[in-house]
């Protein structure tokens, strides 16, 4: 029997002060911390609800990842470990060589069962996937193999207009799928097109 895929969810632990700075910068780290925990939440909920593949967290601080109680019980949590976004996130990948594995954000509101669906599906054509989003970055990454993944994220510009375009320049002569285009929240703009698409 096959083993199920694997998304990944990667997430800080919500102390004060450290998530959603951008946000901070606009809200303030109390209401920033609420919003990131609410949301981290309600996408792990859409997400893992009823799956064919396995759901687990990548999480950062790596002491977090086995002290932690923020998160609902029964999801696996895994050290996000050491080195830059890419590395990190390389590193969480190729740690499921050859099953279909993809990594996700936690603050992609409008994300639904159906995307994460999607991505898996688009690895019976393609060897990577991205989910893009309209900021030049990406809400989804992931590969039909982990081992894929090798040299996906070297040199890209995190957090710019650029990060998506770097990604896609590494992937050499693999197949790429490029998915639905979904929004995610990094500043009081996002967040007020967010609330303002709710009403």
């Amino acid at each position: 029997m096959a083993r199920p895929p694997v998304l990944i969810m990667f997430a800080r632990a919500p102390y004060l002060g450290t998530v959603k700075k951008r946000l901070a910068a606009a809200i303030g780290p109390v209401a920033a911390r609420e919003f990131y925990v609410y949301m981290t939440k309600k996408v792990l909920t859409t997400v893992s609800s009823n799956a064919p593949w396995q759901t687990v967290m990548s999480v950062t601080p790596d002491s977090s990842a086995k002290q932690g109680r923020f998160w609902p019980p029964g999801v696996t949590q895994l050290p996000q470990g050491y080195g830059d976004l890419g590395e990190r996130m390389e590193s969480a990948l190729m740690s499921f060589p050859d099953r279909p594995v993809a990594i996700i954000g936690s603050d992609i509101p409008m994300i639904t069962h159906g995307h994460i669906q999607t991505a898996f599906a688009a690895m019976g054509r393609a060897d990577l996937v991205l989910g893009p989003s309209p900021d030049g970055g990406y809400w989804l990454v992931g590969a039909r193999a982990g081992n894929l993944a090798r040299g996906l994220f070297r040199n890209v510009r995190w957090s710019s207009e650029f990060t998506l375009d770097d990604t896609l320049q590494n992937t050499g002569n693999r197949r790429v799928a490029l998915i639905d285009e979904l929004d995610d929240i990094d500043d009081v703009s996002d967040l007020e097109n967010w609330r303002s698409q709710r009403s």
